[in-house]
């Protein structure tokens, strides 16, 4: 098939959105249809204009100045995830994510974005949530609520919105922030950076010490500074360059203020995918090369631990467990094995296949709350995927992923252990039990 000419548009009308794409991108696409079997909202509705193919056209229409930016394009194009999923399917090798980020930065700067959330609910996603301690002070009602037993009470007559933010939170633990430097154990073999992420290090604080005493475990000095902040992901994700690209500027001074650091470990796959894109995301700015030298050693942690050759544990697991793929880490970031080689170190642990391992749970950063009704519905259909494994555990590597499994299987299946592979590790490591 051979691609369509560039199409003559007179720059003195030029449309403003998606004008700063390399058009060859869009003419990458040979609309084959390999992308639609891959892709969750097109599973789900079957319709053409909600997969990647679809919302190519949509996006190429709107540049080209054949199809109006209605209401209905924009309906299409805030469906997608942004999981990637199009790429990994792609034998063509199209960039969706260098099409789909930008065109939604443009329609954002142009005021011209749909506005799905109510205010409230914008505050919260875009000006507390990467903000630790802001976010710290906002659960702590929901926090006490907990203690007395009195949040699921009061979920029933919570606004619908309220009340899905809600039912997405875990149990919130009272854990100390991490020290600014833990000693490797035995022989030292690495420096490593942790990056606790923003929301991440409130809800799912433990997590980060699995992670630090993992790292330990296996040698590595590990140094936490204090101030890091958001990688810059929900607000990359959500067409929000701006703001993501100035907090990219300062983890990066934070993170590069250290020398002899080996790498820079994450164990959310979302942030993960933004950090190992800084030198894209910083190319035009006065930080192009810090970005690049940033970029080149932030490492998952899973990637990190099977290219360093893990200690192995000791400590049986026998538990009946099942992987879930996170988006960002599989497609993104293009990692699917070394998760699963983590878990398969751990003695007694029998890992089942889960179908459609790879196809989005419905979290995808914020989308479960810019778009419940479709993250409901892929939620339920990964949910009941999980289930017909009989697991009793659940892993995955990102923590949108967590809480939203741990969401849909909460409520009839408490018993079942929602974690990231790494956790599982560190029980593995200290015969502790795990807490579900």
């Amino acid at each position: 098939m051979t691609s369509q000419p560039l199409p003559t548009i007179d720059p003195h009308h030029a449309p403003p959105i998606g004008k700063g794409i390399d058009y060859e991108l869009f003419l990458d696409c040979v609309h084959c249809g390999l992308c639609t079997s891959a892709c969750p909202t097109y599973v789900e509705l079957g319709t053409e204009m909600d997969s990647p193919r679809g919302r190519i056209y949509l996006m190429r229409g709107v540049v080209d100045g054949r199809i109006p930016l209605d209401a209905d394009v924009k309906h299409h194009l805030d469906l997608c995830l942004n999981c990637r999923a199009c790429e990994t399917a792609c034998p063509s090798g199209v960039q969706y994510g260098r099409l789909i980020e930008p065109f939604r930065n443009d329609l954002v700067k142009t005021h011209q974005a749909a506005q799905t959330l109510p205010w409230w609910q914008r505050l919260v996603i875009f000006n507390i949530f990467p903000y630790p301690w802001r976010a710290r002070l906002a659960l702590a009602p929901a926090k006490l609520l907990q203690w007395l037993r009195l949040d699921r009470v009061l979920a029933k007559i919570m606004p619908s919105r309220m009340r899905a933010m809600q039912e997405m939170l875990p149990r919130l633990r009272s854990l100390p922030a991490l020290p600014e430097f833990l000693p490797a154990e035995g022989t030292k073999r690495a420096t490593v950076g942790l990056l606790t992420g923003c929301i991440n290090d409130v809800v799912l604080r433990h997590v980060n010490w699995a992670t630090a005493r993992v790292l330990q475990k296996n040698g590595c000095d590990v140094w936490v500074p204090r101030s890091q902040g958001c990688c810059g992901a929900l607000h990359l994700h959500a067409g929000q360059e701006e703001p993501a690209t100035h907090f990219a500027e300062k983890l990066c001074d934070t993170m590069l203020a250290r020398d002899g650091v080996d790498a820079y470990v994450t164990n959310v796959a979302g942030c993960g995918s933004t950090l190992k894109d800084y030198a894209h995301l910083l190319a035009h700015s006065p930080y192009a090369e810090k970005g690049a030298k940033f970029q080149a050693k932030v490492k998952d942690i899973n990637e990190f631990l099977m290219e360093l050759g893990p200690v192995k544990p000791t400590h049986p697991l026998k538990i009946r467990a099942t992987y879930h793929d996170a988006c960002h880490l599989c497609h993104a970031q293009k990692i699917r094995q070394a998760p699963r080689d983590v878990l398969n170190l751990i003695p007694g642990l029998e890992l089942v296949p889960l179908a459609e391992s790879e196809i989005c749970c419905g979290a995808a950063g914020s989308y479960n709350m810019t778009q419940p009704e479709m993250a409901e519905r892929l939620g339920k259909r990964k949910a009941e995927n999980l289930l017909a494994t009989q697991p009793e555990a659940v892993f995955t590597a990102n923590a949108g992923c967590l809480l939203q499994i741990a969401k849909h299987l909460r409520t009839e299946h408490p018993n079942i252990w929602v974690a990231h592979p790494i956790e599982a590790l560190w029980a593995s490591y200290t015969g502790e039990k795990y807490d579900v």
